[in-house]
């Protein structure tokens, strides 16, 4: 497991408002959840970002974990994931998390889909 808030070599870095919004959606979740970040094929620009809730982390994932939040990323996402950023964001738009990927060369204007 890696830790977000220290790792300077971690695979997604949380910020600390993505880490707090992830604990209070864990809250309603049974004991031991966390929250699975993948990548897949779709999306308006190649690629999309989805989320999970799950029980169980398979052998091959990356955990992250940052002040009591916990994320877990599939060995196949983890390239397309590499370096980047994840926060949550509340503007007049709406809420949401958002990601800064600097593996990415394009993105939609929501954010939830991107090209490399």
């Amino acid at each position: 497991m890696v830790d977000a808030s220290l790792a300077q070599d971690a695979p997604l870095e949380l910020s600390e408002r993505a880490a707090r919004r992830i604990c209070e959606i864990m809250k309603t979740e049974p004991e031991g959840s966390l929250l699975r970040i993948s990548v897949s094929g779709g999306g308006c620009s190649g690629f999309q970002y989805a989320f999970d809730v799950v029980q169980k982390v398979a052998p091959e994932d990356q955990v992250i974990e940052r002040d009591g939040a916990r994320v877990a990323i599939d060995e196949v996402s983890l390239p397309f994931l590499e370096g980047s950023r994840l926060d949550f964001v509340d503007d007049l738009i709406g809420q949401s998390f958002r990601f800064e990927n600097p593996n990415a060369t394009s993105s939609c204007g929501c954010g939830t889909s991107f090209s490399v």
